[in-house]
């Protein structure tokens, strides 16, 4: 029995110099609660501004990862909740993310559940 059903995926971004990281988004329901894990997950500073600009330029500008020789690769868990209660704000944080999405950021949204 598997304990995570993603350490496949993420051993083999990392093997292949990917940083990777999980934002577990079960039990958002909400913009603030949103911005929030955004911020912890990803380190973001204290003078974050939590706004969807804010979120936009931060994506956009992620500091390098030690270690890893290309760029991060975001894997998004627990966001169907969110998705069900507030679509209009999950549009737009999938049009932020898939803005941000490049060279240096991959976002994987998991179409299982959380974490």
């Amino acid at each position: 029995m598997t304990a995570d059903p993603y350490d496949g995926l993420l051993a083999g971004a990392r093997a292949e110099g990917w940083a990777t990281q999980v934002l577990d988004l079960a039990g958002v329901t909400g913009k603030a609660a949103l911005m929030d894990r955004f911020a912890r997950a990803l380190h973001l500073p204290d003078w974050f501004g939590r706004n969807w600009d804010a979120l936009a330029d931060s994506l956009g500008d992620l500091p390098a990862r030690p270690g890893a020789d290309r760029g991060l690769l975001l894997l998004v868990t627990g966001w169907q909740g969110y998705a069900e209660t507030r679509p209009e704000e999950w549009a737009v944080a999938r049009e932020v993310m898939d803005a941000a999405t490049g060279p240096e950021l991959c976002v994987l949204l998991a179409l299982g559940g959380s974490h």
